[in-house]
């Protein structure tokens, strides 16, 4: 027993040590070669080795793909001495794809899989500038990503942060309110204040603070910023006329929204995302978390099965527009205290979906219950199908699209069930589908799906996305 105990603990040690070489590797590629390493969707850019270990024990259980860290950490190591275009490569795909395929020389073996990072052209991507109008929860968390993805600035640059009424105390509360976030963690780097030049410097990266009184009067060339995505996520401009402000602003060429907008571009990345007009359209928009959470779901469902009717309900945590305690408020209900009560409200998400799958005009109703967690909501889909259907059957589609095709990104699928909402959040996706809770009934017509989402964090990362593309500085990737 003691020989059995020495040995297990020996064979973790072993592994832990090739997952900090891996780790290593992981950071040196992305900030010298602008690669990025992810192992089957899971980001693993400052993770821990703990973290990762329980990575690939998602790709062995829920993946079902045979992959260790060893062969890993031997791949991403030999990645080093190639010259790879700027990329995003699953490691984990790669690992499986060397176990499976029996190669033992891993030179040919990515030579041969990334044939086409290594004949691109490394410079043909211009790195885009992006400026932040607003910075409340979105944007915060918009502004950590784009700080952690900078690697070698190949791709998306936070240049600038306008807020309402610049003063010092702004700036000091605004680099504090980064530092810290009660839901999501301590940022992982260094936020100093520089208030001599209206900035905050993140981890090297110098920031303006500007004022933003009047959007089209911003002149944001006299900060060197030139052809920007201005990213508006205050939620004040909400139409095509309204947003056009940003447009007449020195330095400005695009403008996303976060939040569903009139007479521009509704976009769930990944659903309706290349049918993008980049060239001729200026002004896009992310649409709402929740939109971003159940549009892959009804994508597929009426794909595969057909919708012939449905109804939407969100579980959805409360936001700022509620009150703290009760009070006046212009909507029915969102008055009384969010901290305290389940309040049932309104959601366009039903008819927004429609905007990105248009099949499924008049076909759903919808209404939302905001209840008092701080983050975290879940999607409950009851649809009628014109195709009938199983539980196992319907959550191995979900399975199959979480993990090949175009909507891998989009889609986690969770086997856990003790799954809650806090085990939620961080979550990268917009869409995580719970197979535990799924119902159908016994004709097989009627089904119950339950989707969580991070209506925070999932959505900045569809944000981002969506970013990138309107930028078109995405990368080459290997997914």
């Amino acid at each position: 027993m003691v020989a059995s105990y020495e040995n297990q603990l020996g064979d973790w040690i072993n592994k832990e040590k090739s997952g900090i070489n891996l780790l290593n590797s992981v950071g040196t590629l992305m900030y010298d070669k602008g690669i990025e390493l992810v192992l089957f969707r899971n980001q693993l850019l400052e993770i821990g080795v703990s973290e990762l270990m329980n990575f690939f024990a998602y790709a062995n259980n829920v993946v079902k793909r045979k992959t260790d860290v060893d062969t890993a950490a031997l791949l991403a190591n030999e990645m080093l001495k190639m010259d790879l275009a700027p990329s995003k490569l699953d490691i984990g795909l790669l690992t499986a794809e060397y176990i499976e395929s029996g190669a033992t020389d891993a030179n040919a073996f990515l030579s041969d899989k990334l044939s086409a990072m290594l004949s691109a052209d490394n410079t043909k991507v211009a790195p885009k500038d992006v400026i932040l109008y607003g910075f409340g929860r979105i944007g915060r968390l918009a502004a950590r990503e784009l700080i952690k993805q900078a690697g070698k600035g190949q791709q998306l640059r936070l240049r600038a942060i306008v807020v309402r009424r610049l003063t010092d105390t702004q700036i000091i509360k605004r680099a504090d309110l980064l530092r810290n976030d009660s839901v999501h963690g301590a940022f992982k780097g260094v936020v100093d204040v520089d208030l001599a030049n209206n900035a905050i410097i993140v981890n090297g990266q110098q920031i303006k603070f500007i004022d933003g009184g009047n959007p089209e009067d911003i002149d944001y060339t006299a900060h060197g910023i030139k052809d920007a995505l201005l990213i508006d996520n205050t939620g004040a401009f909400r139409d095509k006329d309204a947003l056009s402000r940003h447009l007449k602003a020195k330095g400005v060429s695009k403008v996303l929204l976060t939040a569903p907008g009139k007479g521009i571009p509704n976009i769930v990345y990944g659903i309706n995302s290349k049918e993008l007009d980049i060239d001729n359209t200026d002004i896009f928009s992310a649409a709402s978390c929740t939109t971003n959470c159940i549009a892959p779901i009804l994508h597929i469902v009426e794909n595969k099965y057909g919708v012939d009717k449905g109804h939407l309900e969100t579980v959805h945590s409360y936001t700022n527009d509620q009150n703290l305690l009760d009070n006046m408020h212009k909507k029915p209900r969102r008055g009384r205290s969010a901290a305290i009560n389940m309040v049932i409200t309104s959601t366009g998400a039903g008819n927004a979906v429609t905007k990105v799958i248009p099949s499924l005009d008049g076909k759903l109703t919808a209404n939302a219950v905001r209840v008092p967690t701080a983050n975290v909501s879940l999607a409950i889909l009851k649809l009628n199908l014109k195709k009938a259907t199983s539980i196992a059957d319907i959550n191995n589609s979900m399975r199959e699209a979480a993990l090949k095709g175009s909507l891998v990104n989009q889609i986690n699928y969770q086997i856990d069930p003790e799954l809650v909402s806090t085990d939620i959040i961080g979550n990268s996706c917009c869409a995580v589908y719970d197979s535990q809770a799924t119902i159908v009934s016994d004709d097989g017509e009627d089904v119950v799906l339950y989707v969580w989402y991070d209506n925070e964090f999932g959505y900045t990362k569809q944000v981002i996305r969506l970013a990138k593309q309107i930028a078109k500085v995405r990368r080459l990737t290997y997914y």
